[in-house]
């Protein structure tokens, strides 16, 4: 080599580059290589000594350790013999070439270890989109043989026919879910992550993937997910049931709680009394071709301890029994019309919804038994005199024009019968009288016991002739209905009646109404027994 042209090719080196004597000291170093001097010169020292024991000779490449900015590097260097006895030495730094060569080598492996002791496998297909290959392991319980050459729609489950599947992916894909039939027929839950194999002329050849099977994980997360779900339902009816002061709202909810977590196309709920059921909540309206078969299916609901289900014209229902304290106390039935039957989690979910709606409809019996000794009078189940004044006062406050009327009467030779027969055959006499206003009042209007042998009848939106008429009907019906109760033919039973109009919008209060009528039966009282007199008109002070 030229000496004279040394110094130039030194500098204009793109690498680190130096020469050497023959003992291996360092006679000139480019910038390259002073660069790397300035870090480390263990290098340079490592450098001469193979240069000094005659290394070139045998080995014209050395690579060295040295350290770039970066970190811990390596650069190979090319040895030449110069003609004064020196070595000349050109660098290339191959770090990354070397780490990458690495890597590849490494991930190689790494892939067939991971292939090969792997219990999912990895696969590819062809162009026609059938498996060419299958790792070792097999997969869905198949061994690769009886895979290779088969597509892979033919293992997919029909509910996901549908979906794009990772075998015939045209882009690539990470983790996507498919599932497949096993060897064993059952259902097998894949992920997969997938790439397209491309031809030259940018057409589809196949694809290539990976798949986990997470069966398990995922018929557990579905398990879980479930009773999440079913501790959600139920909470709502728990809660409703705990805190709602009113329990129809409780069994709205329970009905509606049973459509969501079953999928029906509605729901209803019965309280049963002795052997009839009614209805007591529901949600949508049921199909009218499916009512009339209901109550023979509550029957046998009733005699079984697990849910039922039955085919209704095309509709198909299931249902079961509510208990309290171990007796049966309603039903909760769904249905639905679209055909599909119902799943071992339906008959789970409907049987855990009853087990709590049975608390819920035994409260809403309860419930109804307070309001109603609270707001009846025990003996003739008419309204006692406090409700009936709050309901008077309602109806007042919202009649703003046209009139009502007030009939408040007693009962005639009442006394006798107590005196004579007892107070057994005078409550005999009470309950009659509740039963004779029961058939004489229309569903709009109001009756009352105030107490004793005193009741009200609220007539609404009628004239004076109008109540007058119904006076003089009470009077008629009264005799007739309650003159085989008498203590004797002397002393017949019979009432008397005091006829209070209202005015609509007058501003008269509820009690003074009553005082009217009270005074107006008096005044009948001063006729004579059974008769009926006009309460004096209201006036405004």
């Amino acid at each position: 080599m030229d000496i004279v042209a040394l110094p130039a090719l030194l500098e204009g080196w793109p690498g680190p580059g130096l020469t050497l004597d023959g003992q291996g000291q360092p006679l000139a170093l480019n910038a390259g290589a002073r660069q790397l001097a300035d870090r480390h010169d263990g290098w340079l020292i490592e450098l001469g000594r193979w240069a000094a024991s005659g290394g070139p000779l045998s080995e014209p490449h050395r690579s060295v350790p040295v350290e770039t900015g970066s970190g811990p590097g390596v650069v190979e260097f090319t040895t030449v013999l110069l003609s004064d006895g020196g070595v000349l030495c050109l660098g290339r730094e191959v770090t990354l070439e070397r780490r990458l060569r690495h890597a590849l080598t490494e991930s190689r492996q790494r892939y067939k270890d991971l292939v090969d002791i792997s219990s999912d496998f990895a696969w590819e297909v062809g162009p026609d989109g059938r498996f060419v290959f299958v790792s070792a392991a097999g997969a869905i319980g198949y061994h690769p043989d009886d895979l290779i050459g088969r597509h892979p729609s033919e293992f997919v489950l029909g509910d996901f026919a549908d979906q794009p599947l990772p075998f015939d992916t045209a882009v690539g894909i990470e983790r996507t879910e498919v599932w497949l039939r096993a060897k064993d027929g059952e259902a097998a839950c894949l992920i997969s992550s997938a790439v397209p194999l491309v031809g030259p002329q940018g057409d589809w050849i196949g694809a290539r993937g990976a798949c986990r099977d997470i069966t398990e994980a995922r018929v557990k997360g579905m398990e879980l997910a479930q009773v999440r779900l079913r501790e959600k339902y139920l909470g709502y009816i728990v809660s409703s049931t705990r805190d709602d002061v009113d329990p129809g709202k409780t069994l709205e909810i329970a009905v509606g709680v049973a459509v969501n977590a079953t999928g029906a196309g509605g729901a209803r709920l019965y309280a049963r009394t002795g052997d009839a059921f009614a209805e007591a909540a529901a949600q949508l309206a049921m199909a009218p071709d499916i009512v009339e078969a209901i109550p023979p299916f509550l029957e046998q609901v009733a005699e079984q301890a697990e849910p039922i289900t039955a085919s209704v014209n095309g509709y198909r229902l299931l249902a079961t029994r509510t208990l309290f304290r171990h007796e049966v106390n309603g039903a909760i039935l769904v249905w639905r019309g679209d055909g599909l039957d119902w799943s071992e989690d339906d008959f789970s979910m409907i049987q855990a919804i009853a087990d709590q709606v049975g608390v819920a409809v035994a409260q809403a019996r309860y419930q109804e038994r307070l309001k109603t000794l609270s707001e009846r009078d025990g003996l003739t189940g008419l309204y006692n005199r406090r409700t009936f004044m709050e309901l008077l006062e309602s109806r007042l406050d919202k009649q703003t024009g046209g009139g009502s009327a007030l009939l408040y009467f007693d009962l005639d030779n009442f006394k006798a019968v107590n005196d004579k027969l007892g107070h057994g055959a005078g409550d005999d006499v009470l309950r009659a009288v509740g039963e004779l206003l029961g058939t004489l009042a229309r569903p709009s209007d109001l009756c009352g016991r105030l107490g004793g042998d005193e009741f009200v009848l609220w007539i609404d939106r009628v004239d004076e002739a109008q109540s007058v008429a119904v006076a003089d009907r009470l009077l008629r019906e009264a005799a007739e209905f309650l003159r085989p109760l008498s203590a004797s033919p002397e002393k017949p039973l019979g009432v008397s009646v005091g006829v209070a109009v209202y005015r609509g919008g007058s501003g008269e209060l509820a009690q003074g109404l009553v005082d009217r009528g009270d005074q107006g039966m008096y005044a009948a009282k001063r006729m004579g027994k059974g008769h009926r007199a006009l309460s004096p008109a209201f006036t405004a002070d």
